[in-house]
Formats: structure tokens, C-alpha cells, sequence
């Protein structure tokens, strides 16, 4: 079960390079949370494998633990 779903109409995103939802017919950026200081967190990828650091807290978070927000993308 996918965990990218609209947070207007909770309908699954699709992926077009960017999420999109088709119901709402918008674009959606995902955005990643530090779980301690709420900061948002940088995706660093190498070697297919994806990390998240914090810059606040300065170090990597498990990504079981970070929160996950869809905002909207500005046309």
C-alpha cells in the first residue's frame, strides 16, 4: 500500500516527475521533517540509496521516523 496520497482529496498520486494527483488535477512536491526539531530535512542520494540529514540537528534520521508532508506545487 502507497503512503503518497492527496492531501486534498486523499485520491493516490501518480508520479510524472513530479506527484500529481488527477482527481484535483495539482502538482505536489514531498517534503521530509526532522521527527526531533521539526526542521526540514536534505535527501541525499548516492548508489541507489537514499539518506535524510538534518542540518539542525546535524546528522542523518531514519527514515522510519520522519514525517512526510505533500504541499502544493506553485505554477
Amino acid at each position: 500500500m502507497s503512503e503518497n496520497k492527496c492531501p486534498e482529496c486523499n485520491e493516490e498520486l501518480t508520479w510524472e516527475g513530479q506527484y500529481h494527483c488527477k482527481k484535483c488535477s495539482t502538482d505536489f512536491k514531498k517534503i521530509a521533517f526532522c521527527p526531533e526539531c521539526l526542521g526540514r530535512l536534505e535527501k541525499l542520494q548516492a548508489c541507489g540509496a537514499a539518506n535524510y540529514f538534518c542540518n539542525d540537528c546535524n546528522e542523518l534520521k531514519s527514515k522510519s521516523r520522519i514525517r512526510f508532508e505533500f504541499h502544493e506545487m506553485e505554477t
